[in-house]
Formats: structure tokens, sequence, C-alpha cells
């Protein structure tokens, strides 16, 4: 890969490289742990053409290599951080030894389940976190309360708690049973908590949280625990979308089947079957065996995440 032609700050360099996100790599100079030609950096802003003589640790930084995106079905339980003080799981305990090194894009708390997108270049991992890029997350929440498909749809137009404001939520009312319900959730944000922060702001709770989509990639039907590398010609495709208005997950499927997402003068339409853009080349699971997922239905006759009666930790 040839080196930028513009001279840019080394955090950025070095996030492009896979080294760590930004933030990461601003510590890493704070602590004397990145140099050039043996001598340490001192400030993050440090401008450079290439990566050439840059050492972290000591050891030369190679150029980086092409970014690689990988879906990963987090199970409720496990940290998304590398090292947690108080010594609980974290996701890095559970993934594959044989996966190079890789961030996660966002975060999902303790106890939410779900599709996790790991990247090895830091770079696209800030290109997919930022709301003005607008990628869209899909959520599905288990919720104990009375709510109606009106009170939802008051969230296209975001709403304000305790002084945070959380942008447009798509939400729809899946399925009813008593005061028990399950939510979706559409949204470009993805502020910290978010979901459940409106959900609790409603005067419901939510006994089971699981994210079912990041922009076009979905979790379908993978196992809990596996992971999966999204093909390149998938993921520059993707890229090429990166804030150009992105589309919804599965929205390409919805214009050619005619369903799913409101309509355009407000009405709502009955959601599309789900779909993804991406067929990744292969899945691994840190708990069992190499899988290959299917996007016909669950696997051996479980219940995807999509399916209400699959039951589940508490939050």
């Amino acid at each position: 890969m040839p080196p930028p032609r513009e001279p840019q700050r080394i955090a950025k360099l070095l996030a492009r490289a896979g080294i760590a996100s930004r933030r990461e790599i601003e510590r890493m100079i704070e602590e004397r742990r990145i140099a050039i030609d043996g001598v340490a950096v001192e400030k993050p802003a440090t401008l450079l053409t290439s990566l050439h003589g840059v050492t972290v640790d000591g050891q030369p930084v190679k150029a980086p290599a092409p970014a690689r995106l990988f879906r990963y079905h987090k199970p409720a339980g496990l940290l998304t951080t590398e090292r947690d003080p108080k010594g609980r799981p974290t996701i890095y305990d559970r993934l594959p030894k044989d996966l190079p090194r890789v961030m996660p894009v966002g975060r999902l708390d303790l106890n939410t389940e779900g599709l996790l997108l790991l990247t090895t270049d830091g770079e696209l991992k800030r290109q997919l976190e930022l709301p003005a890029t607008g990628v869209e997350r899909s959520y599905r929440a288990r919720v104990f309360g009375d709510i109606s498909q009106a009170q939802l749809e008051e969230l296209i137009n975001g709403v304000e708690i305790e002084g945070i404001r959380y942008g447009s939520i798509d939400a729809n009312l899946e399925r009813r049973t008593g005061r028990n319900g399950w939510v979706e959730m559409r949204l470009r944000e993805g502020k910290n908590r978010e979901v459940r922060r409106v959900l609790e702001h409603l005067g419901l709770q939510v006994s089971r949280l699981i994210r079912t989509a990041y922009g076009p990639f979905p979790l379908a039907d993978m196992p809990t625990g596996a992971v999966d590398e999204i093909r390149q010609h998938d993921l520059a495709a993707f890229r090429k979308t990166l804030g150009k208005n992105p589309p919804r997950h599965g929205e390409g499927d919805r214009a050619a089947h005619g369903g799913g997402g409101p309509a355009r003068d407000g009405s709502r339409r009955r959601p599309a079957p789900r779909a993804g853009t991406s067929t990744p080349h292969s899945a691994r699971s840190s708990n069992g065996p190499s899988a290959s997922p299917k996007r016909s239905g669950p696997a051996g006759g479980k219940p995807s995440p999509r399916s209400p009666s699959r039951r589940g930790p508490k939050n």
C-alpha cells in the first residue's frame, strides 16, 4: 500500500495499521511506547507521511494491510473491552486465538448480546462508529410493561431524556402477550445505553437486548460465540456508501420485495423478512468446531435471536 500523499497524524496512521484505536494510541504516546528512529514521540499531533522508522514497544510497525471485518455473536455476560480491572470476563477471553488483532466497532454492554463487529483497521472502526456516518444499528428487546405502537412511533422524532437528546428511532412492537412483548428498534447514533434508556423512559423493563444488525450486516442465525469474516468485496462495496446515506439493513431486498420500513406517507408497513447483503466466507466458533452460517433459517432447528420463544439470561 503506498504511503499517504499528505502528512497525517501519527495516531491516525497507527490506527489505520491496526495497532490500536486513536485514543489508545494517544495513551501509548503518553507512556512513551511509540518512537520514530529511536526517539520517543511526545505529541499525538505529530505529522508523518508514512510509518517508516516507527516502532511500538521497540517493534517496527508494518505497512497497513487491507482492512478486515468480522462478525461476532457476543454472548451476554462479557465486557466489550480488552482488560477489566475487576477481572470480569471480556470478549477477548472468548475470541478464537487464531484471529488477527481486532478492535470492536462500538460496544455492547455486559448484559447485551448479539452482533458485534470486529475490525483490524482503526480508521474503519472510527468510520463505523461516528454518528455523522449514519450507519444503522438494529436491536430487539424483550420488555415488560404497557406500551402501544403509537407511543413507539413518536420516537421517530427523537426524544430528550435527562438533558440528553436522542435522535430518530424507528421502533415497532413486534409481539405482545399480556404485558410482555418484543420491540424492534433501528437507530443511527448508538449513544451509550441508548436503547435501554429510551425504553426505560417509556416505563418498560428490559429483560433481554439483542443487536440484530449493524449496517447491512445481520446477526442472522449465527451460533452464540461464533465468529466469521465479511468478504472483501462486500466490505469494499459497503465502505463506498459510508457518509452517503448508507442503506438500512436489508433495504435493497425490501425495495425488490415491496416491504419493510416506514412508508413515505408516514404509514407503517409490515416488516419484511430479514436479509443480509453479505455472505461471510467462513465461520468459527470459540465454543466449538467451525460452522457455516445459513441464511434460510436457524441451524440445527434451534431458534434464532429473532425468535421470541428463545430464552436467555436476564439483563
